[in-house]
């Protein structure tokens, strides 16, 4: 499917239907962050990326990386397109981009998303040449199982699938432990069955912090440099 027949790979902003201009100022933000930071990670994408700045995993784990957070919650991965085609990543060149968006994409198909998050993984290959691309995988969600947590999974799959062919660009399933044996997903890992606590974050951040390590330590030693 290409980028012109798929919905989910057409770049938008968001509709400010609220009236307050919230949307365009987080993005207006971020662009101003670009003429002054230096990022070694880029973390883009939804609500899961917004809200993970706001746990100590991420000072802990993150922020020493030289970590930019360029999430705003509902994004869909045409809204990400369009940050990113809108000054999202000028004048930065992070060595990593960590991707996390789909879930939000209601009105589309698996394939749809699946092809939506292609799009954004192709465009900063292109925009970025140099950088290695880490697409997290969507969560399950709902306490139960249910259309939506099938949807999700079959993007992953898609993603799984279509990902390598890419190049520097892989796919971190990081969803796994949430459900139990019985189908359920716990408010003690997702508060409101969607979003993640603390102590899930934590869980699924020490598997993505051990491959950025990884994939930073692989970066030319004038680069590595700057982490020290």
């Amino acid at each position: 499917m290409s980028a012109e027949e798929n919905p989910a790979a057409e770049p938008a902003p968001v509709v400010d239907v609220q009236g307050d201009g919230r949307w365009m100022s987080q993005h207006n933000r971020f662009v101003q962050e670009c003429k002054d930071a230096e990022p070694d990670v880029l973390f883009v994408g939804d609500s899961m990326v917004q809200l993970m700045q706001q746990h100590e995993v991420w000072r802990e784990l993150f922020s020493p990386l030289h970590a930019l957070n360029f999430g705003i919650g509902g994004d869909t991965t045409c809204n990400v397109l369009w940050r990113l085609q809108n000054g999202e990543l000028e004048n930065i060149r992070p060595k990593v981009v960590v991707l996390w968006v789909g879930t939000n994409n209601h009105e589309h198909t698996a394939d749809q998303v699946a092809g939506g998050i292609l799009a954004i993984a192709q465009l900063l290959l292109s925009l970025l040449p140099n950088s290695k691309i880490i697409v997290l995988g969507l969560l399950p969600r709902g306490e139960f199982p249910n259309p939506l947590r099938e949807k999700n999974a079959s993007v992953n799959n898609l993603l799984r699938a279509s990902l390598p062919r890419l190049g520097h660009v892989q796919l971190l399933d990081v969803g796994g432990s949430f459900v139990h044996s019985d189908g359920t997903i716990c408010s003690r890992d997702m508060f409101d069955f969607l979003h993640l606590t603390a102590g899930a974050y934590r869980t699924m951040s020490t598997t993505l912090h051990e491959l950025l390590l990884q994939l930073l330590d692989e970066m030319p030693q004038e680069r590595r440099a700057s982490l020290v």
